[in-house]
């Protein structure tokens, strides 16, 4: 089974998948997860070109970045993972591209989804977890010692996160059509809940759908 969370950054997506990790392991499931950019070596160094570099890149060259790590990360890792009947979690995967480099950068979204389409060779998601919170409210969350204006030209963000509240309005509206469009995917979970609430939640839609079902 592949579950994938996504949410812009500040939704609390890592906090829900460290303790869904946990639980499913604790239920004696096989659980693997992953984040992306990342998971193999070659796409390991795609994200730190991706998100540490100082040097601008065009919307087409970080779409094509994200791609090939994704190409590399799905045939190294998460189709033998699935194979061998593991729970993979994966932290991002395409809907982020269309969110972000679609609806955030502006890219044609056609040719955009060719994109997607060759670089995951037709894998899907079997659910998705969307933590919805407003983008003010994620900066707020993720910079609470700053300003918003001052968190933007801090030197400790990577390049996605300086790219400013407009960005990231635009790719919040973007998650929204997403979800319109495979509303049989999506779960949408207000993400200003408790943790708690939002594991909990989570775990009662993930009830009778895992190979080993949760008690």
């Amino acid at each position: 089974m592949l579950i994938t969370f996504e949410g812009i950054d500040g939704a609390g997506k890592s906090t829900q998948i460290r303790k869904l990790t946990t639980h499913l392991r604790n239920q004696g499931e096989e659980v693997l997860t992953l984040r992306e950019p990342g998971g193999t070596e070659v796409a390991e160094k795609i994200r730190t070109i991706l998100l540490e570099s100082r040097h601008d890149i065009t919307p087409v060259g970080e779409l094509l970045l994200f791609s090939a790590s994704r190409a590399e990360l799905i045939n190294e890792v998460i189709r033998p993972a699935l194979l061998e009947g593991t729970t993979v979690i994966l932290d991002r995967f395409f809907d982020s591209t269309t969110a972000y480099q679609g609806y955030g950068r502006g890219i044609d979204l056609p040719t955009l989804r060719s994109i997607i389409a060759l670089s995951t060779d037709g894998l899907q998601p079997d659910i998705t977890f969307y933590l919805d919170i407003l983008p003010e409210e994620a900066l707020i969350r993720k910079f609470s010692e700053k300003s918003i204006p001052l968190a933007f030209d801090n030197e400790e963000l990577d390049r996605m996160e300086r790219s400013g509240l407009d960005f990231y309005q635009k790719v919040h509206e973007g998650y929204k059509t997403i979800m319109q469009q495979e509303p049989s995917r999506f779960v949408s979970i207000n993400a200003r809940q408790s943790i708690q609430e939002i594991h909990t939640l989570i775990l009662k839609t993930l009830k009778g759908r895992l190979p080993n079902p949760l008690p």
